[in-house]
């Protein structure tokens, strides 16, 4: 299908890009903050690419002033970061550090100061080690701790801060933290991956309630999944079978709960051999489906899926990486294969159809919820040129594709109120260390400059014109 020639969205369409506190802000041990998992994990031989850790990271903490002028310069409306739980509450409970909230403050003054709006994200995967210790996210206490430290920011910042956002990719922490061990805090026991995803919808319902408790009138609590777009490999009946698992397990289990206050049949019935849900508690669904003001969504490519004996020969690949175990509990036979096509230096398939069948299946299942793209972005071997430039059009033709395919989607009816772009800047990305640059903004991890890439500029023109400008 040819595409128009120009590719416009409606003028309120909000356009920001996010980062996370681990990944960005460094300062790892001062104004009393304490480690979290990240720390711990990172700081585990063989667990990270290259022995890399977040401890400096890009050293937003010290830099933030510059990190947002540089956005105000790129023209962006809203700026979407995590708070370090363990800056603001080291030990996990109890009363709030001021000097880590005030870091926080000093941000989003600043932001605000520029006429960027701050979209806060309460948990970005760094728990504080002393509730990990404790047993961490498996544990129903752990939901409880989360509930008052969501307190703590709505109290602290709720004056300021207008759209807040629980959790963020609660898939990548039960499953990938709990399950395959590929990140921190690095378990593989599959049962406690599910009681683990099961408090954190329990820790999302009850960090809402904390939030409407403490927030003015007009204040958005929304919370961001990383739902997934799965695909069989054909219609026979055992390849459905196994994209329906894998979809329980991808979505089910986080949108069926905080949506429509229920765990999907197929999915207790799939997993029975490895729990029996006791963890679930009388009242505990009730309390996983508060009324949400928004929802977001991130995508980065689609799985493509088959029965395991239906797996036909050659190259093969989860999207999620290499562990101990397949991050899937009660679908370990399932096979991943690689979708055909383009594909980025995380080796993940370039295909913007699934963003816009990821936008129009939430319409379905939240019909009227206002949605926001809270992250979508590419990977590349990025690197200056001879005059400290960054050419990036591999990015910028994944952005154009994606947008292009967002705003299809707007047209078909979806609700789509806004678009992060992952990432604003180049950061530690978990398990992969420093190997791997998101950013629209290179780093120099020697010096930490900041450099703008061509994409960052094509972005700029899109933040501040809403029209996608032509492929370079």
């Amino acid at each position: 299908m040819t595409e128009p020639m120009s590719v416009s969205f409606p003028p309120a369409f909000v356009w920001g890009a996010a980062t996370s506190a681990y990944q960005i802000e460094g300062a790892a041990a001062e104004d009393g903050r304490t480690p979290s998992i990240w720390d711990t994990f990172s700081h585990t031989p063989g667990r990270t690419a290259g022995g890399d850790h977040g401890d400096v990271a890009i050293d937003h903490y010290h830099r933030y002033r510059d990190d947002v002028a540089m956005m105000a310069e790129l023209g962006l409306a809203s700026y979407r970061f995590s708070v370090s739980w363990s800056r603001v509450q080291p030990t996990g409970r109890g009363p709030a550090v001021q000097r880590g909230l005030d870091f926080y403050r000093r941000l989003v003054d600043e932001l605000l100061s520029h006429g960027i709006k701050p979209a806060l994200t309460l948990y970005h995967w760094d728990l504080p080690q002393e509730l990990e210790d404790a047993g961490g996210w498996p544990e129903r206490e752990t939901a409880y701790r989360f509930a008052e430290y969501a307190a703590l920011l709505g109290q602290a910042l709720g004056d300021r801060v207008e759209q807040w956002i629980t959790l963020n990719e609660p898939w990548c922490s039960a499953f990938l933290g709990y399950c395959s061990g590929v990140h921190a805090p690095g378990r593989t026991d599959p049962e406690a991956s599910l009681r683990a995803a099961h408090h954190l919808n329990l820790a999302h319902g009850l960090g809402t309630t904390a939030l409407r408790a403490t927030l003015p009138a007009g204040a958005s609590v929304a919370v961001s999944l990383n739902s997934q777009v799965i695909r069989p490999l054909s219609q026979d009946p055992a390849d459905l079978e196994a994209a329906q698992r894998i979809d329980d397990l991808a979505n089910g289990v986080f949108h069926g709960p905080i949506l429509h206050g229920a765990y999907p049949e197929t999915l207790i019935k799939a997993t029975r051999s490895v729990t029996d849900w006791a963890f679930v508690q009388q009242g505990d669904l009730v309390l996983t489906h508060q009324p949400l003001d928004a929802l977001g969504l991130n995508y980065y490519t689609p799985a493509l899926v088959s029965a395991a004996e239906n797996a036909p020969s050659g190259p093969l690949a989860d999207n999620h990486g290499s562990g101990a175990r397949a991050p899937w509990p009660g679908a370990d036979d399932v096979t991943f294969h690689q979708p055909p096509g383009e594909r980025t230096s995380m080796g993940w398939a370039v295909d913007p159809t699934g963003l816009h069948d990821l936008v129009m299946r939430y319409t379905r299942e939240a019909p009227g919820l206002p949605l926001y793209i809270t992250e979508n972005g590419a990977a590349y071997d990025d690197e200056p040129d001879a005059e400290g430039r960054v050419h990036d059009p591999e990015r910028i033709a994944y952005l154009h594709g994606h947008l292009t395919a967002l705003r299809r989607a707007v047209d078909d009816g979806a609700e789509v109120r806004g678009y992060y772009l992952w990432s604003l800047m180049d950061n530690f990305e978990w398990a992969y260390g420093y190997e791997k640059r998101f950013g629209a903004v290179h780093v120099d991890y020697e010096t930490l400059a900041r450099t703008p890439k061509s994409s960052a500029h094509w972005y700029s023109r899109v933040a501040r014109t809403g029209t996608l400008p032509p492929l370079p």
